[in-house]
């Protein structure tokens, strides 16, 4: 972890450019420290994703355009690093989307959510990359 997942309207596809955007909060997570100036996550761990909803109706149906981010991170980081982790990953997503803000009704939300896991299976080579 951190795994990041982008749930947006569809009628955003065209102009959204969702693989930048996610490119681009990969770096915003890889690049957060925490207070010894240790990554505050693993790098190896970082998935961020992002799905159209091809069905949608926001507020009352009209063509109006919505991106919900949902962080989900392991329990250890202070309320302060996560804060700041928020705020770093909504700024990326405002500036990402700031054109398309000017032209359209958008709304734009994140959240992280942090838990002790019932079940975590893991099976990966990709920390291996990143821990030499």
């Amino acid at each position: 972890m951190p795994h990041l997942k982008i749930e947006y309207t569809d009628n955003i596809e065209a102009q959204a450019d969702m693989g930048t955007l996610c490119r681009g909060l990969a770096q915003v997570l890889g690049s957060l420290k925490d207070e010894q100036g240790l990554p505050l996550f693993p790098l190896g761990g970082t998935r961020v994703l992002a799905y159209p909803a091809p069905h949608h109706a926001v507020a009352d149906g009209g063509d109006h355009a919505f991106v919900y981010l949902n962080l989900r991170i392991a329990i250890g980081r202070s309320d302060a690093m996560k804060t700041i982790a928020g705020d770093a990953l909504l700024e990326r997503a405002k500036a990402h989307f700031s054109s398309l803000f000017s032209e359209r009704t958008l709304g734009i939300t994140l959240q992280i959510d942090e838990g002790v896991q019932v079940y975590d299976g893991k099976h990966s080579n990709l920390h291996t990359l990143f821990s030499k």
